[in-house]
């Protein structure tokens, strides 16, 4: 069967987020799933299989992590849409059937695809012992958003601080269910973008994740309250970067991106 390494969030091979996506005729046991995710060993693997004409979806799509499997992907969404598109399995709006509900994703004319994700609620909580020493920063505010992704979202003093991270990963993983979003204003709008964030996951096995289309249903929000507009764009990551598009539409954030395919092969298993 084929498999293809997609960068998600990025039209720049190398760059953005890696994501493993395998098209299937039916779900295999959940054991053979892990364990390819392990193969792979990318932040996220997506599974993807056709379903009978007349749902309510047309993809049945499932994440795993090198370790588990999560409710929601943004990146790997994106990047099983790409494959579908660019192969011709699919055409115009896609609607995957998932943990987290049915989601869209619609390819537009210059390769952009716009993913329809649930908004995530945000609680402002205070500030959990040891989160600033583990960040090895000053917090401003943190929310929780355990109703829908998981995580925290902590806002940092500025960009530069965001960027400049060397965090305590292992100290992270008791603080939050899965994980945490460090995130400020842009210094200059200018560049393109509204704010920064960078994510740590490890208490599902990713010690950072590139750039995060799930976040982004909880920055979305976050920032457009702050900012006063409801289209944001992100800039994510440390090592490798990218940019999500994000608009607020009440319950429901539509998140944009590129993708593009860099390695594309046989699974002999």
């Amino acid at each position: 069967m084929r498999i293809r390494i997609v960068d998600a969030f990025t039209d720049q091979p190398f760059s953005g987020n890696p994501a493993g996506v395998l098209l299937l005729d039916s779900f295999p046991d959940d054991t053979w799933l892990r364990k390819v995710a392990a193969e792979v060993n990318l932040s996220e693997t997506a599974f993807a299989h056709p379903l009978p004409a007349g749902g309510e979806a047309d993809w049945a799509l499932r994440w795993f992590t090198p370790t588990t499997e999560v409710d929601m992907c943004g990146h790997a969404t994106l990047a099983t849409a790409h494959v579908l598109h660019t192969t011709g399995a699919a055409t115009g709006t896609v609607r995957f059937a998932t943990r987290s509900g049915v989601l869209g994703a619609t390819a537009e004319a210059d390769g952009t695809i716009t993913m329809d994700f649930p908004t995530s609620s945000l609680t402002r909580v205070p500030t959990p012992e040891g989160l600033e020493r583990a960040l090895g920063a000053e917090v401003l505010a943190v929310h929780d958003t355990a109703a829908h992704i998981g995580d925290l979202v902590v806002e940092l003093r500025d960009e530069a601080t965001v960027r400049g991270l060397t965090p305590d990963v292992p100290a992270l993983v008791t603080l939050s269910s899965r994980g945490i979003i460090a995130t400020a204003r842009a210094e200059n709008p200018s560049e393109g973008y509204d704010f920064v964030s960078r994510c740590f996951f490890p208490a599902v096995g990713i010690a950072e994740d590139p750039v995060t289309g799930s976040a982004h249903t909880a920055l979305a929000p976050y920032w457009a309250a702050r900012l006063g507009r409801d289209d944001l764009t992100g800039f994510q990551g440390g090592a490798r970067t990218g940019l999500v598009r994000t608009r607020l539409r009440g319950e429901r954030t539509l998140l944009s991106g590129h993708a593009v395919t860099v390695v594309e092969g046989e699974l002999h298993a």
